[in-house]
Protein backbone atom coordinates (compact mmCIF):
# COMPACT_ATOMS: atom_id res chain seq x y z
CA UNK A 1 0.00 0.00 0.00
CA UNK A 2 2.54 2.37 0.90
CA UNK A 3 4.40 1.87 -2.40
CA UNK A 4 1.07 2.65 -4.21
CA UNK A 5 0.90 5.94 -2.36
CA UNK A 6 4.40 6.58 -3.12
CA UNK A 7 4.25 6.01 -6.95
CA UNK A 8 0.74 8.15 -7.01
CA UNK A 9 2.74 10.89 -5.19
CA UNK A 10 5.60 11.07 -7.99
CA UNK A 11 3.43 10.84 -10.87
CA UNK A 12 1.04 13.65 -9.55
CA UNK A 13 4.29 15.53 -9.34
CA UNK A 14 5.55 14.62 -12.37
CA UNK A 15 2.52 16.06 -14.08
CA UNK A 16 2.66 19.40 -12.29
CA UNK A 17 3.81 22.31 -14.37
CA UNK A 18 6.88 23.84 -12.69
CA UNK A 19 5.15 27.41 -12.49
CA UNK A 20 1.86 26.53 -11.05
CA UNK A 21 1.48 26.40 -7.23
CA UNK A 22 -2.00 26.34 -6.30
CA UNK A 23 -3.08 23.54 -9.27
CA UNK A 24 -2.12 20.35 -9.88
CA UNK A 25 -2.69 21.24 -13.37
CA UNK A 26 -2.77 24.83 -14.14
CA UNK A 27 -5.85 25.47 -16.45
CA UNK A 28 -5.02 27.08 -20.19
CA UNK A 29 -5.51 30.73 -20.35
CA UNK A 30 -3.42 31.93 -22.55
CA UNK A 31 -4.76 34.08 -25.78
CA UNK A 32 -3.74 35.85 -28.59
CA UNK A 33 -1.88 39.11 -28.49
CA UNK A 34 -3.92 42.28 -28.49
CA UNK A 35 -3.86 45.76 -29.91
CA UNK A 36 -6.11 47.83 -27.02
CA UNK A 37 -8.97 47.19 -29.32
CA UNK A 38 -10.24 43.87 -28.18
CA UNK A 39 -13.00 44.28 -26.16
CA UNK A 40 -12.95 43.25 -22.82
CA UNK A 41 -9.38 43.67 -22.21
CA UNK A 42 -9.04 46.87 -21.43
CA UNK A 43 -11.59 49.88 -20.95
CA UNK A 44 -12.24 51.60 -24.00
CA UNK A 45 -11.22 54.51 -24.73
CA UNK A 46 -12.97 56.62 -27.67
CA UNK A 47 -10.73 58.39 -29.66
CA UNK A 48 -7.54 57.32 -28.91
CA UNK A 49 -4.76 56.69 -30.80
CA UNK A 50 -2.38 54.00 -30.97
CA UNK A 51 -0.16 55.01 -28.66
CA UNK A 52 -3.13 55.71 -26.08
CA UNK A 53 -3.84 52.65 -26.58
CA UNK A 54 -0.53 50.94 -25.69
CA UNK A 55 -0.84 53.01 -22.22
CA UNK A 56 -3.91 51.51 -21.41
CA UNK A 57 -2.52 47.95 -21.70
CA UNK A 58 0.30 48.89 -19.90
CA UNK A 59 -1.76 50.47 -17.02
CA UNK A 60 -4.89 47.73 -16.98
CA UNK A 61 -1.77 45.40 -16.75
CA UNK A 62 0.04 47.08 -13.95
CA UNK A 63 -4.11 47.44 -12.27
CA UNK A 64 -4.00 43.80 -11.99
CA UNK A 65 -0.57 43.13 -10.96
CA UNK A 66 -1.79 45.55 -8.02
CA UNK A 67 -5.02 44.13 -7.50
CA UNK A 68 -2.86 40.57 -7.78
CA UNK A 69 -0.38 42.18 -4.76
CA UNK A 70 -3.51 43.45 -2.49
CA UNK A 71 -5.61 40.15 -2.76
CA UNK A 72 -3.37 37.15 -3.56
CA UNK A 73 -1.79 37.09 -0.11
CA UNK A 74 -2.86 33.95 1.40
CA UNK A 75 -0.64 32.15 -0.61
CA UNK A 76 3.46 34.18 0.07
CA UNK A 77 4.59 31.68 -2.43
CA UNK A 78 3.10 33.30 -5.06
CA UNK A 79 5.09 36.37 -4.35
CA UNK A 80 2.68 38.80 -5.74
CA UNK A 81 3.77 41.67 -3.45
CA UNK A 82 7.28 41.63 -3.42
CA UNK A 83 6.81 41.07 -7.57
CA UNK A 84 4.76 43.72 -8.11
CA UNK A 85 7.22 46.10 -5.82
CA UNK A 86 9.92 45.05 -8.13
CA UNK A 87 7.96 45.64 -11.37
CA UNK A 88 7.23 48.85 -10.24
CA UNK A 89 11.39 49.89 -9.59
CA UNK A 90 12.32 47.82 -12.62
CA UNK A 91 9.86 49.60 -14.65
CA UNK A 92 9.13 52.39 -13.25
CA UNK A 93 10.52 55.02 -16.16
CA UNK A 94 8.04 53.76 -18.45
CA UNK A 95 5.17 53.49 -15.95
CA UNK A 96 5.29 57.00 -15.93
CA UNK A 97 5.47 57.71 -18.79
CA UNK A 98 2.55 55.52 -19.68
CA UNK A 99 0.74 57.73 -16.99
CA UNK A 100 1.75 60.62 -18.71
CA UNK A 101 0.38 59.70 -22.06
CA UNK A 102 -3.27 58.46 -20.19
CA UNK A 103 -2.98 62.44 -18.74
CA UNK A 104 -2.77 63.65 -21.77
CA UNK A 105 -5.74 61.86 -23.55
CA UNK A 106 -8.30 62.69 -20.42
CA UNK A 107 -7.11 65.94 -20.92
CA UNK A 108 -7.90 66.07 -24.40
CA UNK A 109 -10.90 64.33 -24.47
CA UNK A 110 -12.62 65.54 -20.70
CA UNK A 111 -11.37 69.21 -20.73
CA UNK A 112 -11.66 70.47 -17.28
CA UNK A 113 -13.45 67.77 -16.06
CA UNK A 114 -9.94 65.65 -16.83
CA UNK A 115 -9.07 64.50 -13.45
CA UNK A 116 -12.41 63.01 -12.35
CA UNK A 117 -12.76 60.81 -15.82
CA UNK A 118 -8.39 59.86 -15.10
CA UNK A 119 -10.23 59.18 -11.43
CA UNK A 120 -13.52 56.87 -12.76
CA UNK A 121 -10.89 55.01 -15.71
CA UNK A 122 -8.65 54.36 -12.54
CA UNK A 123 -11.36 52.84 -10.09
CA UNK A 124 -13.23 50.81 -13.24
CA UNK A 125 -9.89 49.28 -13.97
CA UNK A 126 -8.91 47.87 -10.58
CA UNK A 127 -12.35 47.13 -9.79
CA UNK A 128 -12.43 45.51 -13.22
CA UNK A 129 -10.05 42.89 -11.67
CA UNK A 130 -12.10 42.31 -8.75
CA UNK A 131 -12.94 38.18 -8.49
CA UNK A 132 -13.79 35.84 -5.63
CA UNK A 133 -14.90 32.58 -7.62
CA UNK A 134 -11.80 32.71 -10.15
CA UNK A 135 -9.56 33.82 -7.56
CA UNK A 136 -7.17 30.77 -7.47
CA UNK A 137 -7.11 31.09 -11.59
CA UNK A 138 -6.36 34.91 -11.03
CA UNK A 139 -3.39 34.59 -8.55
CA UNK A 140 -1.91 32.05 -9.96
CA UNK A 141 -1.64 33.95 -13.51
CA UNK A 142 -0.77 36.89 -11.88
CA UNK A 143 1.95 35.79 -10.38
CA UNK A 144 3.37 34.17 -12.86
CA UNK A 145 2.73 37.31 -15.40
CA UNK A 146 4.14 39.40 -12.39
CA UNK A 147 7.58 36.97 -12.39
CA UNK A 148 7.78 37.41 -16.26
CA UNK A 149 7.54 41.21 -15.91
CA UNK A 150 10.73 41.04 -13.79
CA UNK A 151 12.57 39.12 -16.92
CA UNK A 152 12.06 42.05 -19.14
CA UNK A 153 14.04 44.58 -19.43
CA UNK A 154 13.04 48.59 -18.96
CA UNK A 155 10.84 50.07 -21.07
CA UNK A 156 9.65 46.46 -22.46
CA UNK A 157 6.54 46.54 -20.43
CA UNK A 158 4.35 47.44 -23.66
CA UNK A 159 5.73 44.09 -25.05
CA UNK A 160 4.31 42.29 -21.95
CA UNK A 161 0.87 43.31 -21.97
CA UNK A 162 0.53 43.26 -25.58
CA UNK A 163 1.17 39.29 -25.24
CA UNK A 164 -0.19 38.45 -21.60
CA UNK A 165 -2.79 40.75 -21.43
CA UNK A 166 -5.79 38.85 -22.47
CA UNK A 167 -4.20 35.96 -20.19
CA UNK A 168 -4.78 37.77 -17.65
CA UNK A 169 -8.78 38.74 -18.45
CA UNK A 170 -9.17 34.89 -18.74
CA UNK A 171 -7.62 33.96 -15.82
CA UNK A 172 -10.83 35.66 -14.15
CA UNK A 173 -13.32 33.48 -15.49
CA UNK A 174 -14.26 30.75 -12.90
CA UNK A 175 -12.41 27.21 -13.95
CA UNK A 176 -12.17 24.23 -12.36
CA UNK A 177 -8.89 21.81 -11.82
CA UNK A 178 -8.43 18.26 -11.16
CA UNK A 179 -7.77 18.92 -7.70
CA UNK A 180 -6.35 22.17 -5.76
CA UNK A 181 -3.01 22.05 -4.39
CA UNK A 182 -4.14 23.46 -1.41
CA UNK A 183 -8.56 24.01 -1.67
CA UNK A 184 -8.25 25.33 2.08
CA UNK A 185 -7.66 28.88 1.32
CA UNK A 186 -10.90 28.76 -0.57
CA UNK A 187 -12.19 29.97 2.96
CA UNK A 188 -9.59 32.85 2.78
CA UNK A 189 -10.46 34.99 -0.23
CA UNK A 190 -11.15 38.51 -0.25
CA UNK A 191 -14.48 39.74 -0.55
CA UNK A 192 -15.68 43.39 -1.86
CA UNK A 193 -14.65 46.12 -4.34
CA UNK A 194 -10.79 46.73 -4.69
CA UNK A 195 -8.98 49.74 -3.15
CA UNK A 196 -6.01 51.22 -4.62
CA UNK A 197 -4.22 51.40 -2.09
CA UNK A 198 -0.28 51.27 -3.69
CA UNK A 199 -1.57 53.94 -5.98
CA UNK A 200 -1.73 57.62 -4.14
CA UNK A 201 -4.58 60.10 -5.20
CA UNK A 202 -2.02 62.00 -7.61
CA UNK A 203 -1.35 59.33 -9.51
CA UNK A 204 1.86 58.32 -7.99
CA UNK A 205 3.24 54.19 -7.62
CA UNK A 206 3.88 53.44 -4.47
CA UNK A 207 5.02 50.25 -2.73
CA UNK A 208 2.86 47.73 -1.67
CA UNK A 209 2.71 46.47 2.19
CA UNK A 210 2.71 42.46 2.96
Amino acid sequence: MAKRLAALTLALAAATPGNAFLYWTHPAFSGTPVTGDEPGVALPLLGANPKEKLANLVWSLRAGLNVAALQCQFSPILKTVSNYNGMLRQHGDELKATQATLLAYFKRTAGKNWQNAFDQYTTRTYNGFSTMHAQMGFCETAADIGRDALGQRSGQLNQLATVRMRELRNSLVPIGDAGLVMPQYSAMLPTGSVMAVCYDKKGREKACKS
